[in-house]
């Protein structure tokens, strides 16, 4: 396994890729200082493939395993111990490629970095609503490593120490509102899935107080009113996903879908 090049430690990118033919160039672009490139594609039908091929000779297609699986499979592809982890749709900042560049990671006591991502919604940049400064782990070592959290919410797992970057990761998160309301709506159906096989239950109040009780945190308590209409826009969302994915779990526990038996889950597919 290299490590070193010119007496500087070897990175690895790795992006995980399905049907990202809008995002996929501008991101790799983003990571083109990385000493190694690799996309793992859930056999987009776009061209995504075509155009990360034009990028990085490392392209590897493989069948979604759900967020966590495709994550540590990403990362096993690597050659290099430190490993930065990004999605199709961020871009690494110049300000934060260069802090990257100037750490020295061969002697750096600390297992993995965090650093603040900054969201762009509704062509403007939010600075608070509770998505500023969203703390992210991406760099990390990956033989002291690995990737857990649950659907669809993977994160990497830190058993030692870990160290905060200060400058930008930007995210690109939503094109539109029916973007927006899409997402919400799949993830909490993942969300949900997985509190149903890990034994959690909804009742009553999961999805009436808490929706409410998200609303005023995101819009009140993070300062969503600050960010005008779009931090309207992102506290009601966020308690529209939190509404969802305890109705959800209820509607799976209860099995009040039409055909109970659609899944083994309790949720229909």
């Amino acid at each position: 396994m290299e490590t070193e090049k010119n007496g500087k430690t070897r990175i690895s990118a790795i992006v995980r890729t399905f049907n990202e033919e809008l995002n996929i160039r501008e991101c790799l672009e983003s990571v083109s200082w990385a000493d190694e490139t690799i996309v793992v594609d859930a056999f987009s039908t776009d061209r995504t493939v075509e155009i990360a091929n034009e990028l990085t000779d490392r392209v590897i297609l493989h069948e979604w395993p759900g967020h966590v699986g495709q994550s540590q499979f990403a990362t096993d592809q690597t050659e290099n111990t430190w490993v930065f982890s990004i999605d199709a749709d961020e871009r690494v900042s110049p300000a934060l490629r260069d802090e990257i560049l100037a750490l020295d990671l061969q002697h750096t006591p600390h297992d993995a970095f965090d650093m603040p991502r900054r969201h762009f919604f509704m062509q403007r940049w939010i600075n608070h609503s509770g998505w500023y400064p969203d703390r992210n782990i991406r760099l990390f070592r990956k033989d002291r490593c690995w990737w857990g959290g649950y659907e669809p919410h993977d994160k990497i797992q830190v058993p030692g120490t870990l160290a905060s970057l200060k400058n930008d990761l930007y995210h690109y998160i939503y094109r539109d509102i029916d973007h927006f309301a899409e997402t919400k709506n799949r993830y909490a159906t993942r969300t949900a899935r997985d509190h149903f096989r890990t034994g959690r239950r909804s009742t009553l109040m999961h999805f009436t107080l808490r929706p409410l009780l998200t609303f005023f945190d995101r819009y009140l308590i993070r300062r969503g009113v600050l960010d005008g209409l779009p931090g309207y826009v992102i506290s009601v969302m966020e308690a529209y996903g939190v509404f969802l994915k305890y109705l959800k779990l209820y509607e799976m526990q209860r099995r009040l879908m039409r055909f109970p038996g659609q899944g083994e889950d309790g949720g229909a597919r």
